[in-house]
């Protein structure tokens, strides 16, 4: 799997439909127990509240999934808050929606979209990166290459994860799997081949550039 999105910073959102509360508090989880006990934190905090319904996405496929309505009519909150989170395609998240009723009910079609709309309310208030597969990279080359190299980085939007400056200059690289060969031959390119390119260990790392949503 190249790529999945993650949650980098949780948020919390709210939204009033009919004099009801709904208030969602996303955060991000890495087991079912960790998901379980912020459900359970949730649940503590908003003790009065009508109901706490709650979802969550677990692993890089989503292979793990959980939703509860709480009480609300079946499949109207749990349900729709969790194809929220698929449809997003966020991993290793856990949403918790909060409602204090209003007085008026919503019925069946009203409830789908208080909750639904709750939370991508949250989500507005997260940051949500994304994890890639790829490679470490290490580049060495003397003081007249490594101007060349960093001006080609930055026209490709990436920024080094370490620089070193001995007797030579090196930088260290976090690169998508797919970007390896060819960033390979545009660096020798820069430089007439005065560079050593080194590929190491297979990781996943998160995209510094965020999703501020």
């Amino acid at each position: 799997m190249d790529s999945y999105r993650v949650l980098l910073e949780g948020g919390e959102g709210e939204i009033v439909e009919k004099k009801s509360r709904f208030i969602a508090t996303v955060r991000s989880c890495g087991t079912e127990e960790e998901a379980v006990r912020f459900i359970e934190e949730m649940k503590k905090k908003y003790w009065d509240a009508s109901h706490n319904c709650s979802a969550f996405v677990i692993g890089k496929r989503g292979e793990l999934t959980r939703c509860s309505d709480d009480g609300e009519p079946s499949g109207t909150a749990g349900r729709p808050m969790l194809e929220v989170l698929l449809g997003e395609e966020i991993r290793n998240i856990v949403v918790v929606v909060t409602r204090y009723f209003g007085g008026t009910l919503l019925g069946t079609g009203g409830l789908v979209r208080a909750y639904t709309q709750a939370v991508k309310e949250g989500l507005c208030h997260c940051k949500i990166g994304v994890m890639r597969h790829g490679y470490e990279i290490r580049i060495s080359t003397d003081y007249n290459g490594i101007g060349r190299i960093l001006y080609l980085l930055g026209q490709r939007g990436i920024e080094p994860v370490e620089s070193s400056y001995g007797e030579e200059a090196t930088l260290l690289l976090h690169i998508p799997a797919g970007e390896v060969e060819r960033l390979s031959r545009d660096v020798a390119e820069a430089v007439c081949g005065r560079a050593q390119f080194e590929k190491g260990k297979e990781i996943y790392y998160i995209d510094k550039e965020s999703d501020d949503r």
